[in-house]
């Protein structure tokens, strides 16, 4: 592990037991010192990443009670033996989807994100995985994410360009572009797409 790595994770463990003490204690001067030790690992992650501190602290630091993953899900939506990817504002592909609102079901926020990026109604039809990103993903990010990958129907609707993504086309497995969004989607959890597309009976994949 990069010594980068290590800091990072030294500095995310700090946070959540500075989280889960400020959850759990009443006590004052005990309050004081885990706002501190929640301060000082995102002074660390600011150092080391380069992100300005106050960025840090509102993505690293907002979360109240105890901290838990944030989940991030996925659709896989095929015809005639491809998928439907979706082409983000930066020029990489994507299988549509994103962050998990507070009041959906990964599978309701699967409907949801596939018709704002892909402009289709789908229904939600097979679990595929639960990926733990930090192991599957490009980037180590500075909390845990649970990523959702569920393959889809679609009933109708049709792509409109919006201001997450630009374009939508369909690939065979050997086509896969090369310029992914691995952060999001990886290359190789399209392909366990396919698997679990092609399968009779699937076992959901999880970490």
């Amino acid at each position: 592990m990069k010594e980068t790595d290590k800091i990072i994770n030294w500095a995310t463990e700090l946070q959540s037991i500075a989280q889960a003490g400020l959850f759990y204690t009443d006590n004052k001067f005990d309050i004081e010192r885990f706002q501190r030790v929640r301060e000082i690992s995102a002074e660390m992650i600011a150092l080391k990443t380069d992100l300005p501190l106050e960025q840090v602290k509102k993505l690293f630091c907002g979360d109240e009670g105890y901290q838990t993953p944030k989940i991030d899900t996925r659709g896989a939506i095929f015809k005639d033996d491809k998928v439907l990817l979706v082409r983000e504002s930066d020029g990489r592909w994507v299988l549509p989807g994103g962050w998990c609102e507070y009041n959906l079901s990964p599978a309701e926020n699967t409907v949801k994100e596939v018709k704002e990026e892909a402009g289709l109604d789908v229904v939600v039809d097979k679990l595929v995985a639960v990926h733990d990103r930090n192991k599957r993903n490009a980037d180590t990010y500075i909390f845990g994410v649970a990523k959702f990958f569920f393959i889809c129907q679609a009933t109708g609707g049709e792509f409109s360009a919006n201001i997450e993504t630009t374009e939508s086309k369909y690939f065979a497995e050997d086509e896969l572009p090369t310029n992914m969004a691995d952060e999001k989607c990886t290359a190789a959890q399209v392909r366990l797409c396919f698997e679990a597309y092609r399968a009779d009976l699937w076992e959901t994949i999880f970490d």
